[in-house]
């Protein structure tokens, strides 16, 4: 007798009912298949993308605390690639081409806001792909929502040709319904748990990217204090 409840019938598994569905909600149903899978896509890419980039910002920020000039620091293999390379070469461009200012803080200046740019470019970089788990968190809840009320509907209209009330002309046309939602919700759940896991980790890059700037600027900095003319310590360090 429980078995009976717990065994679906052979035309109302979940294929059976996606094909018996009306094409709007297997349109829905299919849309949200595809959000799913570009959902688990993000998370296996950027989990990756987001592992490399934190351990490069890790070494080359361990790198920079050690060095004691730019040029010194800019020759580790650790800083000769990704963001770490751009703050780096970044520095390096705005000393040559500032070579024979003398006003050190104007050119301190200069150098925190491209380092800022860099910054902002990375970040927004780093989001990429974000944006398409907010959007699929947000609306598939919704998507399913309209896939079930159109089948609902499909299904009264059925009733009412049929002019019959009984359960067993109505039940197949609203559980296809309700399949809509449910692959709503399996789209979206993960989608917006998979959101929030990569903002914190956003969160946390932004941080060591910041921390990595900050230590451009101060070898820059100390390189610059180091020598007795400011112009003699823009040579030195441009002439790299």
């Amino acid at each position: 007798m429980q078995a009976d409840f717990v065994t679906l019938p052979p035309d109302l598994t979940p294929w059976k009912m996606f094909l018996h569905a009306d094409v709007v909600v297997q349109a829905v149903m299919a849309g949200l298949a595809l959000a799913s899978i570009a959902t688990w896509t993000v998370l296996v890419a950027k989990t990756w993308e987001l592992s490399r980039i934190g351990r490069g910002l890790r070494a080359a920020g361990a790198v920079l605390a050690q060095a004691g000039h730019l040029p010194e620091a800019a020759d580790n293999p650790h800083l000769d690639q990704g963001v770490a390379q751009a703050l780096v070469q970044a520095a390096l461009l705005e000393l040559r081409q500032s070579a024979g200012l003398a006003d050190k803080a104007g050119i301190k200046e200069r150098l925190a806001l491209r380092l800022e740019r860099i910054e902002l470019a990375c970040v927004r970089h780093l989001r990429t792909g974000t944006g398409l788990l907010a959007t699929v968190g947000a609306t598939a809840p919704f998507v399913g929502l309209f896939g079930t009320v159109w089948g609902i509907m499909n299904s009264f209209i059925g009733i009412a040709r049929a002019n019959t009330t009984t359960l067993a002309v109505v039940a197949p046309g609203i559980a296809e319904a309700l399949l809509a939602t449910a692959l709503g919700l399996v789209a979206a759940i993960p989608a917006v748990v998979i959101y929030n896991h990569f903002t914190r980790r956003l969160g946390g890059l932004k941080g060591s990217l910041g921390d990595l700037s900050a230590g451009v600027q101060q070898l820059v900095s100390r390189d610059l204090d180091r020598r007795e003319s400011p112009k003699a310590g823009i040579a030195a360090v441009a002439g790299h």
